[in-house]
Formats: C-alpha cells, structure tokens, sequence
C-alpha cells in the first residue's frame, strides 16, 4: 500500500507539470511548429540521459522505444492540435484519457473495472466540463488533441503492461526515459527531413525571445527528463485507470497557471468542476470497508 502512495505522489507531481506546460507550448507554437518544438524539446533531454544507454538491458531498450513511439505521436498530435485550438479546450479534450484508457481497456484487453472507478470517471468527466465548457463549435484541432489523447491512453496501457510483464525485474525508469527520449528525437527528426526543409531552421532558435528560450528549457529539462522518468517510476507501482483519473487533475494544475501567469480568473463553475475532478481522485482511492478490513488481517 504505502509503496502505491509513492507511485500515486509520483504520479501527481507528473500531472502538476504537466498542467504548467500549456502556456509554455502555446507560447513556442507562435514561432515554431509542433516537429520543431518536440525535436528541441527531446534533444534536450537526450543530451542528460544519454549516458544511459551504457549497460541498458535489452528489455529496458525495447520496451522505452516501442513507448518513445506511442509518446512520439501523441505530443505531436497535442501540439499540433494545440495550434489550432485554445489552451483550455486542448487541456479539457487532452483530460479525456479517464474516461478512454477504461474504455480502450475493456474493448480489446477484457478487463472490468467497479463501481468506483467508474463514478470517479463520471465525476473527473463533469468536472472537465464545468472547468472549460465553450460555445464555440467543435474544430480541426479538437480533431487532432482527440487522436492525441488516444495513444496518450495507449501509452498509459503500455507503460502499465510493462510493469506487468517485468515485475519480477522491474525496469530502471531512468534508462527507459532514455530509450523514449532517443525515439522522440529519432522521429521528429525523420518527418522534419521527410518535410524536405531540412534543418535550416535551427538558425532560427537563436532568435526567439528569451521568455521562449526559457519555456524551451523548461520543456527539455522538467517536463521531459524528470516527468517521463517519474512517470515510468510511478506506473510501476499504480494501476492504469488510477493513472488516468491522477491525470484528470491536469487541467486544474492547467487552469491554476492560466491564473497565475496570464491574469485568467475561474467562475464558480469553473471552481466547482476543480472541486469534483479532485474528489474524483479522493473517491478513486477510498476502499470498502470488508475489503480494507481483509487487508489489514493479512
């Protein structure tokens, strides 16, 4: 149990990141497109966890690049949807994997989930939407942070399976990070060759504004080299709907730095769907009394 609190904390300080990496993204977006931001973002990283890839074990390196892959294509598809939309509706529709990692998982791995777990989906899914109800019509890049969320569900799964799979030799999270950040890198570098621009544009990164530098940075260090090796760390020891509904609290952490740094203030709805997507997570995590009552016998 305790060694689940860790993952759960883990998990949090994954989310809490996350949710401060909207502002930094729209902000690169205004000079760079999505290819271009994901490449320097995971050169970045490259350059601390390259090392590594000295005595990385084969299912370390097999396991982080199919994963790097699935996180390849979902950050693509976030920021690329992310140009197209609102911060607040890429965060909303991005939120959306509480509810798909569950629905993607009993369609084609037959699990089932209770009660619970269902009514902190429902309860995260009715917070979301108090937090960034629009009027606004559905739009192209909606499209594309829907499909994001989609391997971003993959992604949660996978990383879930490989905990599975490993248990009895867990996987050291810092060599995996390595093994994704290389297939980020490796990716983005291909569509960016493949665009046929070559990588002219390089000369343009001295030229952004130091406030984008720093988001830059911020990006490349925290938000990938800490978040996915806590992540891999955490999901190790957390199952993957709890994963999902830890990652519902992103666009609390998402609307609370639009606050802090861009003067944008919540309603009272937008104050109540926070309050429910963060009981979403209390209620998740409450167990039945018998059920607890066995645990402690054991």
């Amino acid at each position: 149990m305790r060694t689940e609190r860790w993952g759960l904390m883990a998990l949090l300080a994954v989310t809490v990141v996350w949710g401060t990496t909207f502002p930094a993204m729209k902000l690169l977006s205004a000079h760079l497109d999505a290819l271009q931001i994901i490449w320097l973002r995971f050169v970045i990283a490259l350059l601390v966890l390259a090392p590594l890839w000295r005595g990385m074990l084969r299912h370390e390196r097999r396991w982080g690049c199919a994963l790097g892959l699935l996180l390849f294509l979902a950050f693509w598809l976030q920021i690329e949807g992310l140009a197209r939309t609102s911060s607040n509706r890429n965060a909303f529709v991005t939120g959306l994997n509480v509810l798909v990692v569950p629905l993607i998982a009993m369609a084609f791995l037959g699990r089932r989930y209770g009660w619970r777990l269902w009514g902190a989906c429902v309860m995260a899914l009715a917070g979301m939407a108090l937090m960034f109800h629009e009027n606004e019509p559905w739009n192209l890049g909606d499209t594309l942070t829907l499909a994001s969320t989609v391997f971003y569900a993959l992604y949660i799964l996978a990383l879930e399976e490989c905990a599975r799979r490993t248990a009895a030799q867990p996987l050291l999270a810092t060599r995996m990070a390595a093994a994704q950040a290389t297939v980020m890198a490796l990716a983005s570098t291909a569509l960016l060759l493949a665009q046929g621009e070559g990588m002219g544009w390089l000369r343009s990164v001295a030229d952004l504004p130091l406030d984008a530098l720093l988001a830059l940075l911020y990006l490349g260090l925290l938000a990938s080299v800490v978040v996915v090796t806590l992540q891999a760390w955490g999901q190790q020891r957390v199952d993957a709907m709890r994963s999902a509904i830890v990652f519902g609290l992103e666009p609390v952490f998402a609307a609370l730095t639009a606050w802090v740094l861009l003067g944008e203030r919540l309603g009272w709805a937008g104050l109540g769907g926070a309050a429910l997507i963060v009981a979403a997570l209390v209620f998740s995590q409450i167990q039945p009394a018998a059920r607890a009552g066995r645990t402690q016998r054991a």
